[in-house]
């Protein structure tokens, strides 16, 4: 009887064992999403249906999809049936959770259908979401839609093949578009995507040849000079995908979309991106924008074609991309052109290095993900490939890849691990369990070269835990470069012979920095400080007007990486404040023919040529190129330098543009609006959604005296306004200059946006 009891209680004890580790996962297979956007309401009407298979190992009683914090879902619906449903917080974000009641039990590997009917009340609008007269758009990051899994989750979000009809004219989103009822347009994505869509005033340029099947959306009335350059981005991206074409497989039949916007660019979904509209009125592409098109293609294999799913989807997502990207790069405009790029990525992830948490673990919730996962995530597979070999590693993405098509598991991380440990051993494990699934302790150092006989030798020391083998670079005293190959075990000492009589001046261990590292400082003898604390000591010496010391600082910049703009234009900038005036311009004009710029390099270059010009007496020559500085200009401090900068140079040549009178008229009712202290006549004035801290602020004001100095069309419904300003508020004075945004709406002239507001 005992024993029975005890067998009894064994198989209780089994049982609920079992089914405390059976799991419920959803992952989403289609979305078809209907969008109602109601402008005089400000609000979104939506229906959401969502498939979602049960990939988990228990059978699933409800279903949880995340949505916009202030969404009001009226009616839920399971199997095509009404169904229960319970909102509240989302723990992960301010987001609110959906627990949506079905009908029965999904066993694993069945499917269920969820319709979600809800209203979004949008207050402001930014850059994730806004309802405009001027342009409306939706994007991801917003969860304008009910989401099962968000970026927040180790997973990632939710992507799968959809279908998206919007009610509204104008509308550019992923896929092919189709009309869809009453006039809305609609958009079928046979790609893993996410719904999105933004809305605007467009004139397109359809790809040729090479670039057949890409298509620019540039904004409204863009001049000759931008439809050409629009027409060479299209080249650009048609490359990359020819580039991924031959390592990854034959690119999948799919529009590419390149959307000129004024807020959003950088974001990137199944074959579409979003770029900033001022990158056409450059004379080349611009780093950020090549970076992003780029990306934006690669996804079309890796997460488009082919779905990333499980745990880790970063590390495919967003680092493999970002490593697939910058080999591109590097194939367009050369490895020294793209070693700018590089440095940019090793020194956003070294503000997080000292912070950072497993790479394999990482999600969006994270502050340090942006920093970390795209950029250390790249590095790691720079060491992946260095150890695999190019063809072996792109053999096995390629396989993945192929096979992931099908499989339910798409392109996830643990099954790509196992291919790649298959190809590379024990070692290549060991790589990936410290890389991937450990905190990052990795930290090399180098000690000064000692001469012995006809060779040099360094001492190299490893803290971490992981065996390194790595590149050492020595330089002589001639300029010459000699390398040495070495490995240095895990905490423990090596080191590295230079077979060379010549006397060597400076020793780097691992040059490319494949390794992420806790502190790069101590990679470099004779010792000098890091790029990063280098270029924020350089820049505050720059701010102080303590030019010899910017310079020096730039210069050992320059040592250690000798095609970095930053320190570059540091430099320029800092001899140009010493009246070294010929010096500071070759180093101008060399950083205006970099193959692949910043755009603040175009920026503060052309800021540095324009100051030169007025010292020679030729202000006519340095309008042109402070607005070329203005359309370069990204950042507020370079932004504020080049629109002052045209302004006194214009005047002093006589040759200010003429200020547009009924933009002139609009500023002037605005200013009467101000301060009427009426928060509804200061609305009207203002576009739907934009600036409501700007009005809730203006409450008040007793004086508020403006002058239009200058005004810019930058495209056929947008004026850039340069406003001096006079302002009284609650006793209190202030004077300066503004930059105001006037859209041209159905109601006329309205404040859109404030660039620059030095009123002080």
């Amino acid at each position: 009887m005992r024993i029975l009891l005890l067998l009894t209680l064994l198989l209780c004890l089994l049982t609920e064992a079992s089914a405390q580790t059976s799991t419920v996962i959803w992952q989403v297979t289609s979305f078809d999403v209907n969008a109602n956007v109601q402008q005089d309401a400000r609000t979104l009407n939506a229906v959401a249906t969502i498939n979602a298979t049960n990939v988990g190992t228990g059978p699933g009683r409800t279903l949880t999809a995340r949505l916009h914090a202030k969404a009001v879902v009226k009616s839920v619906t399971a199997g095509g049936a009404p169904t229960t449903f319970r909102p509240g917080a989302e723990p992960r974000g301010d987001l609110q959770r959906i627990e949506i009641a079905l009908p029965s039990l999904v066993a694993p590997n069945s499917s269920v259908t969820v319709a979600v009917t809800y209203v979004i009340p949008i207050e402001s609008n930014s850059g994730l979401t806004a309802i405009s007269p001027i342009g409306t758009q939706f994007l991801p990051l917003s969860f304008w839609y009910p989401m099962p899994n968000t970026p927040y989750s180790v997973r990632g979000a939710d992507t799968a093949p959809f279908r998206l009809t919007v009610n509204i004219p104008n509308i550019i989103s992923s896929g092919v578009e189709k009309p869809g009822p009453n006039g809305s347009m609609a958009f079928e994505q046979s790609l893993h995507g996410q719904p999105f869509f933004v809305q605007g005033d467009w004139d397109r340029v359809e790809g040729a040849g090479e670039g057949r099947g890409i298509v620019a959306f540039l904004e409204k009335g863009a001049a000759a000079d931008d439809r050409k350059r629009a027409e060479a981005l299209i080249a650009f991206a048609a490359a990359a995908r020819a580039f991924y074409a031959a390592s990854l497989g034959p690119a999948p039949e799919v529009p590419l979309k390149l959307v000129a916007v004024r807020r959003g660019a950088g974001f990137s979904d199944s074959g579409t991106v979003l770029f900033d509209a001022d990158a056409v009125r450059l004379p080349k592409i611009d780093a950020s924008t090549a970076l992003s098109v780029a990306e934006a293609i690669a996804r079309v294999w890796i997460g488009g074609q082919t779905a990333v799913q499980g745990e880790g989807g970063g590390v495919l997502r967003d680092a493999l991309v970002r490593f697939f990207a910058t080999e591109f790069l590097q194939k367009q405009f050369g490895p020294e052109a793209v070693k700018s790029e590089l440095y940019r990525q090793r020194l956003a992830y070294a503000t997080v290095a000292q912070r950072d948490g497993p790479l394999a673990r990482a999600s969006q919730l994270d502050n340090t993900y942006f920093a970390s996962v795209p950029n250390r995530g790249a590095m790691f597979w720079r060491l992946v490939e260095r150890r695999l070999g190019r063809e072996v590693l792109m053999g096995v993405l390629r396989a993945a890849l192929q096979s992931g098509k099908t499989d339910p598991n798409g392109l996830n991380l643990a099954g790509l691990r196992e291919a790649l440990v298959a190809k590379g051993g024990e070692s290549l494990k060991l790589l990936l369990d410290q890389q991937l699934d450990q905190v990052i302790d990795t930290d090399l150092m180098i000690g000064l070269p000692q001469q012995r006989g006809a060779e040099w030798v360094s001492a190299l020391r490893n803290l971490g835990s992981i065996d390194v083998n790595v590149t050492v670079a020595a330089t002589t005293d001639r300029g010459e470069q000699v390398l040495a190959e070495a490995t240095v075990p895990a905490k423990e000492f090596g080191s590295a012979v230079f077979k060379t009589p010549a006397k060597i001046v400076r020793v780097e261990v691992d040059p490319d920095k494949l390794y992420p590292q806790l502190d790069y400082g101590n990679d470099v003898m004779p010792t000098g400080k890091d790029l990063s604390q280098a270029l924020n000591e350089a820049s505050l010496q720059l701010g102080a007007q303590d030019f010899v010391k910017a310079e020096a600082t730039a210069r050992a910049m320059l040592a250690t990486a000798p095609r970095f703009q930053e320190a570059q234009i540091i430099l320029a900038r800092a001899l140009l404040g010493q009246n070294r005036i010929e010096d500071a311009e070759r180093l101008f004009r060399a950083a205006l023919e970099e193959p692949l710029p910043f755009s603040a390099t175009l920026a503060w270059a052309n800021i540095g040529l324009g100051e030169i010009a007025m010292k020679r007496n030729q202000p006519a020559e340095a309008a042109k190129l402070f607005n070329a500085a203005v359309v370069a200009s990204r950042d507020y401090p370079s932004s504020l330098a080049a629109r002052a900068a045209r302004i006194r140079a214009e005047a002093a040549a006589n040759s200010a543009p003429p200020v547009d009178e009924t933009a002139r008229a609009f500023v002037t009712q605005l200013s009467q609006a101000v301060v009427s202290n009426k928060k509804a006549e200061l609305e009207s004035r203002i576009v739907s959604g934009e600036l409501v801290r700007f009005i809730n602020a203006s409450i008040g004001t007793e004086t508020w005296e403006t002058k239009v100095v200058r005004t810019e069309q930058l495209n056929a419904n947008l004026i850039a306004a340069d406003v001096q300003i006079r302002a009284n508020k609650l006793g209190t004075v202030g004077s300066g200059t503004a930059v105001l945004m006037l859209a041209r709406t159905p109601a006329g002239w309205k404040l859109s946006g404030i660039e620059l507001f030095e009123v002080r």
